[in-house]
């Protein structure tokens, strides 16, 4: 919904907030490890001309020729990029306490890898972390998951 709202597309209480209008071009925008989407969304991305990596994308291709090809286009359109990170885009083998578990997500080393690559680029500027639910989690599991991931999109490496 905000991404909706912010490319334009929606009730004028959302897409006029701040400025009348679009704030974000859909053509500058890249979705990974997409699994879960209602048909009227996959509608949307495919008019709006999102680049968007299904978790089919990422089995085929792997983790990292997906985010160098996200990160090509990116490149080439923007100065810097802003990484909304959705939690329950990871297994919830991973993130259990989300909202909207659904199994056969990212891997916890392909969303690693796929941060580390964001950040080596020198295009990150801002970052959110989005779905976590506490109540849902066990053990604070989710929300450790998210602050190891955070920190590689930040340029934490192994070495």
């Amino acid at each position: 919904m905000p991404l909706a709202a912010s490319t334009g597309r929606g009730a004028s209480e959302l897409t006029d907030l701040y400025c009348p209008g679009p704030k974000v071009d859909p053509q500058n925008v890249a979705l990974i490890g997409v699994r879960d989407i209602d048909p009227a969304e996959r509608v949307l991305i495919r008019e709006a001309g999102i680049d968007a990596y299904t978790i089919a994308d990422v089995d085929r291709l792997g983790a990292a020729e997906v985010i160098d090809r996200a990160v090509a286009r990116l490149r080439d359109r923007v100065d810097v990029v802003h990484v909304s990170f959705d939690v329950d885009a990871l297994d919830p083998l991973y993130a259990p306490g989300v909202g909207t578990p659904v199994p056969g997500g990212l891997q916890y080393r392909e969303v690693h890898l796929i941060m580390e690559t964001l950040a080596a680029s020198g295009l990150v500027g801002s970052l959110e972390v989005v779905e976590i639910n506490p109540i849902l989690d066990n053990a604070n599991l989710t929300a450790e998951v998210a602050v190891q991931i955070v920190l590689s999109a930040l340029g934490k490496t192994i070495l």
